[in-house]
């Protein structure tokens, strides 16, 4: 057999004890955002936001957000 796969998502996050996840999707890729705005694109310190995010929203929004980044210019400062 190949090797196993190991599934994670994010943890339990006492914020949002309710169901809808919606807002700790939002608040997780908030996160992310925010460490790579103060530390940087390489930092592997924001690589488990960006983990928790794509865990808990739904893969549309990703492939959404990754498409429209294509094309988008971010200036800095």
């Amino acid at each position: 057999m190949g090797k196993e796969i190991e599934l994670k998502t994010a943890p339990a996050d006492y914020r949002f004890p309710t169901t809808n996840q919606t807002r700790h999707c939002f608040t997780r890729y908030v996160e992310f955002h925010r460490c790579v705005a103060a530390k940087g694109d390489e930092v592997s310190d924001c690589e488990r936001f960006a983990k928790y995010y794509r865990s808990l929203c739904p893969s549309e929004w990703h492939y959404r957000e990754c498409y429209f980044a294509s094309f988008m210019v971010w200036e800095s400062g």
